[in-house]
């Protein structure tokens, strides 16, 4: 009983957080998010309106907190904390400068609501978490925060870039929708000189600006953008399985962070718990680059002509490096 009784104002709690953040919640996407009955929402609403919450139920739309109140601060537990402190240092190493000092901002407020002996413990463990400085960090643009903010307010962006290909310089005018990082960050952005979509790496980027001007919402999306690329190249279906037990976790991070430049479509793990995945390419030889340092944790399963370039690159290696 006691358990239950723990269970449930856990729930209690996590709704109300809830409830402060998003708008309208239904009782279904509740009942979805908490894996339990809407019947059982129905209970917690009640509970809390008892409490003396002001919820205010709009017909045929769900529940949302009545417009202007809130509660105060809930406290973190220490190991929630801990991964926001982990966010921070990422933030400082991987993004520009302004999102940095955001951070850094929000994490000061975190630790204002901390309990004393909490905050002493956040302080301790500090200097044990350290995110390093990635090589492109002196070409690191500070760009993305205004970037970030184009992406939200749907405002037109005006920039200089430069192509990576042809090194040529041009002006810009781009309706961003959306940024990822992989070894640099990127962003997909319509391009007004191109009509058409392209990815911009932001370490490209020499001069930006946003303007006032607004565009109409766009409906596509990232995972859109890399589906669409894969169909217009002459591309071909590569499967792979991987073994994440035969490297260390940092390389089969990096998997995943650079996946999307070759042509990622889907993975899903097998019973014996590898991942297969599957890609559309347009060179095998660019493919078997970045799969080679992967070799002993990836087997090919077609096509079979993509292992004659991986067993190519490794003599090539070989002779390179043999000490005989």
């Amino acid at each position: 009983m006691i358990d239950s009784e723990a269970t449930r104002l856990s729930r209690l709690v996590a709704l109300l957080t809830l409830l402060q953040t998003k708008r309208t919640l239904t009782a279904t996407e509740l009942a979805q998010r908490f894996a339990v009955s809407t019947r059982t929402i129905y209970r917690d609403i009640r509970t809390l309106e008892s409490a003396g919450i002001p919820i205010v139920t709009q017909e045929g739309k769900g529940y949302t907190m009545l417009e202007g109140y809130r509660l105060p601060p809930v406290m973190f537990t220490r190991e929630e904390a801990i991964a926001l402190l982990t966010a921070e240092k990422l933030a400082a190493r991987l993004t520009d400068a302004a999102t940095a000092r955001l951070s850094s901002a929000a994490m000061d407020k975190l630790r204002a609501a901390l309990r004393h002996a909490d905050r002493d413990h956040l302080e301790s463990i500090a200097p044990y978490i350290q995110v390093m400085e990635p090589p492109s960090a002196s070409e690191r643009p500070n760009t993305y925060q205004q970037l970030v903010a184009a992406v939200t307010s749907h405002r037109v962006v005006n920039m200089g870039y430069q192509a990576a290909e042809s090194g040529e310089a041009t002006l810009r005018e781009i309706e961003p929708i959306g940024l990822y990082l992989s070894d640099h960050w990127h962003v997909i952005a319509y391009c007004r000189l191109r009509q058409a979509f392209r990815n911009f790496r932001l370490d490209r980027i020499s001069s930006l600006s946003v303007s006032g001007e607004t565009f109409p919402p766009r409906p596509e999306t990232l995972q859109q953008y890399w589906a669409e690329e894969a169909k217009r190249i002459d591309h071909e279906k590569v499967v792979i399985h991987f073994d994440p037990s035969k490297v260390p976790p940092a390389q089969g991070q990096h998997l995943h962070d650079t996946k999307h430049k070759y042509g990622w479509m889907h993975e899903q793990t097998r019973s014996d718990g590898k991942l297969e995945m599957l890609f559309l390419v347009g060179s095998l030889s660019y493919m078997a680059t970045w799969l080679l340092p992967f070799a002993g944790s990836v087997k090919v399963i077609e096509p079979v002509s993509l292992l004659g370039h991986l067993s190519t690159l490794a003599k090539q290696a070989y002779e390179a490096f043999d000490l005989d």
